[in-house]
């Protein structure tokens, strides 16, 4: 406690000070709840050092989580045989309905092949991350095997060739593969968009935390700092869904280019 005169250091059952000799009697209430008000002041955290504390616990907690997964041959079968095995056999099976079941038009096939494999890849790459090179060569496998595997059951039907005889030939095998890939590559964007978006949330408390401690000690640069986050946040939201909507262009063009041109 000090004395509210010359401010030196008195005990609490003092009533005089020492120091200038005053009178201490009536200011001893008031000081002692000025000081147990300075004790609980101190005492108390800011709201934004909770947040702070937060947020890097859960990305600790995130970092954690992704050196600890191990994911095992067996864990690797299983998503080559959810996410490309069982597209390539449902393509198949809509090529053997429509070509050979019911013989209609080829159309509603190539609707169906560039549509078909976004949401197995958007499901793969929403949940957590991937290597692209692998699953960039597991749609290389996939557009290839649906092409041929198309031809061998149209082959069983009329006896054709099963591999391209000319150059026109290849060009429709490369385009509809084409047209294939792009909607897998499609959904391999857009789930990564989704996964990303949840990163971000996750790290909304420590970004916003960062920009009030860089605001308070940087007040005249503030609102420069908080442009560039706006500006960074804003090519991280839609920058992935501006290439995913490029890609399915692609994929359109190229699955209905052969038919709509003819």
């Amino acid at each position: 406690m000090n004395c509210p005169y010359c401010l030196s250091e008195v005990s609490e059952e003092a009533h005089v000070c020492k120091t200038c000799s005053r009178d201490l009697y009536l200011f001893k209430p008031m000081m002692a709840k000025v000081a147990d008000l300075e004790g609980k002041l101190a005492a108390v955290v800011s709201p934004e050092f909770y947040e702070l504390r937060i947020a890097e616990l859960e990305d600790q907690l995130e970092e954690q989580s992704q050196k600890l997964e191990r994911r095992s041959s067996l864990q690797w079968l299983t998503d080559i045989s959810i996410y490309l095995i069982i597209p390539l056999l449902l393509l198949l099976l809509a090529h053997w309905l429509i070509a050979v079941v019911y013989d209609t038009k080829m159309i509603y096939l190539r609707i169906i092949s560039m549509v078909l494999p976004l949401p197995f890849a958007y499901a793969l790459f929403k949940k957590h991350p991937h290597k692209v090179m692998p699953w960039f060569a597991g749609v290389i496998f996939l557009a290839i095997a649906s092409v041929i595997g198309m031809s061998w059951i149209t082959s069983l039907v009329d006896h054709s060739p099963i591999f391209p005889q000319n150059l026109f030939e290849w060009k429709e095998v490369l385009e509809y593969s084409a047209s294939i890939a792009f909607s897998f590559l499609t959904g391999m964007l857009l789930g990564g968009v989704t996964y990303a978006a949840k990163q971000r949330a996750r790290r909304t408390g420590l970004m916003s935390s960062m920009m009030k401690v860089a605001a308070l000690n940087f007040k005249d640069g503030g609102a420069s700092l908080k442009n560039v986050h706006g500006l960074m946040k804003t090519l991280q939201e839609y920058g992935g869904t501006v290439v995913a909507l490029g890609t399915t262009a692609v994929s359109i063009y190229t699955g209905l280019k052969g038919i709509i041109g003819s």
